[in-house]
């Protein structure tokens, strides 16, 4: 693997994404975009929050990183923009952290949603006092080789990748609440927008009829599930 930085994919339209912006305000809405999509673009379970309060979402920036040879993705750096999401593929790696504190910053600095990394972190007490919002597999103190070397390749930012579980492209979105982590395909965003405002309100409906003491048969019949 060699050094690849491509452009930054420009993702949703703003109407789009203001869209998915509003989701944020209902309950659990990565399980409303999860069933919107029939259950798929589901992270796997080990991907988690380092602060319970982690909500966002925005246009992936993708970094890919080589098992075994991981390096500092300082480099997304020079393509992120204000309101991304930085999605890393670490191959699940636990040993090796490829994010700390001093790049929770930056990124903040910048602007960047939050962060969703196949792999491990450090500097957690850092990255939770700056109030930046990050999910990872692992936490652990043990660096990156690059402090020591100098190298910052191989790295591939702004491919294809897969990241726990879910294939990410750069410009899909991703959405992330203290539940987990979906990812919405962007030829696909319009669509699953339209039925996930369609199933909160639904949802706010069934709440507001337990509030009024409806049984679960009464519940099924009218809204037909649960």
């Amino acid at each position: 693997m060699r050094k690849i930085i491509n452009p930054r994919h420009p993702g949703p339209s703003p109407e789009i994404l203001q869209g998915f912006k509003d989701l944020l305000r209902i309950y659990s809405p990565s399980c409303v975009v999860a069933d919107s999509q029939e259950r798929a673009g589901v992270m796997r379970s080990y991907i988690r929050p380092l602060t319970p309060d982690a909500r966002f979402v925005g246009p992936a920036l993708t970094v890919r990183l080589e098992p075994g040879n991981q390096v500092d993705c300082l480099d997304a750096l020079s393509v992120a923009q204000e309101g991304d999401v930085i999605v890393v593929d670490a191959a699940g790696e636990t040993e090796t952290s490829i994010w700390g504190g001093l790049m929770s910053g930056l990124c903040q600095m910048k602007g960047v949603a939050g962060a969703v990394v196949d792999g491990a972190i450090r500097d957690t007490d850092e990255t939770r006092d700056l109030g930046f919002f990050i999910f990872s597999k692992a936490i652990v103190p043990r660096s990156t080789h690059t402090p020591y070397s100098g190298r910052m390749e191989p790295i591939e930012i702004n491919v294809p990748i897969q990241c726990a579980g879910v294939v990410v492209r750069p410009g899909d979105l991703v959405l992330a609440d203290e539940v987990g982590v979906v990812v919405i395909p962007l030829e696909n965003a319009a669509e699953v927008l339209e039925k996930a405002r369609e199933q909160a309100v639904k949802e706010e409906m069934t709440r507001a009829k337990i509030r009024e003491g409806k049984t679960v048969e009464e519940l099924l019949a009218e809204f037909g599930r649960l």
